[in-house]
């Protein structure tokens, strides 16, 4: 009886934690910071994208400011050829990356590490030839010195060697036109995929959330 009680008492304090955690993400992900920026005409597109689950952040991949094409390499350089405008971004648990292309896939060491924060991080990278605006594809116009303060954020993700970016050779890529790269931090339940992207943001002086680990929490503030 008394082994009983405990368990009772201790799945109790498991869910009210649960329950607690869940209210706060959800909270918190509704206090906005920064304002829309005053667009002039030499101000710079990029876009937020997500999957339902991950948030990409999405930039040119080349103008005046910044060449990403002499850093990042699609995984079939055949690929990236000169109608690839845009490069997205996104940093995540390398495990849940390289090693669960869907959920069947799901091993509980790889859930345990990830949220945890024990695991190491990997960026995914993105080709794209076009963007379009949707409810899952949001465009965001930024100043030079913003875009700036972005590609600084973004480079800063990276781990390096030499100057240069860790490609990791793997054949867990999604298609033809990614790549995944050595990231640095630690994914965990308190900072996720999404968390980077939304600091991104908050870097680059644009709208974001306060704190989120979802997509919703970013995307919220961008709604119409």
């Amino acid at each position: 009886m008394k082994i009983f009680k405990k368990i009772l008492k201790y799945t109790a304090l498991f869910l009210l934690a649960l329950l607690s955690y869940v209210i706060g993400v959800t909270l918190v992900s509704y206090i906005s910071v920064n304002k829309t920026e005053v667009i002039a005409d030499k101000d710079v597109s990029i876009y937020i994208i997500t999957n339902g689950v991950h948030t990409d952040i999405v930039v040119p991949i080349k103008n005046e400011l910044y060449d990403w094409s002499k850093s990042v390499k699609a995984s079939d350089t055949k690929a990236q050829d000169s109608s690839a405008n845009f490069v997205a971004m996104g940093w995540g648990d390398k495990g849940f990356y390289l090693e669960t292309p869907t959920w069947a896939d799901l091993k509980v060491s790889t859930a345990l590490k990830a949220t945890t924060g024990i695991s190491t991080s990997a960026m995914h990278i993105t080709f794209y030839n076009k963007m379009k605006e949707s409810d899952t594809c949001k465009e965001i116009v930024i100043s030079p010195t913003n875009y700036k303060r972005l590609i600084a954020y973004l480079n800063e993700s990276f781990q390096t060697k030499a100057g240069d970016f860790l490609k990791i050779e793997t054949d867990a890529v999604y298609g033809k036109n990614d790549v995944f790269y050595e990231a640095k931090g630690s994914y965990s339940l308190f900072y996720t995929c999404n968390s980077w992207a939304n600091q991104a943001l908050k870097f680059a002086n644009q709208k974001a959330a306060l704190w989120t680990i979802t997509d919703t929490g970013i995307f919220r503030h961008y709604s119409k």
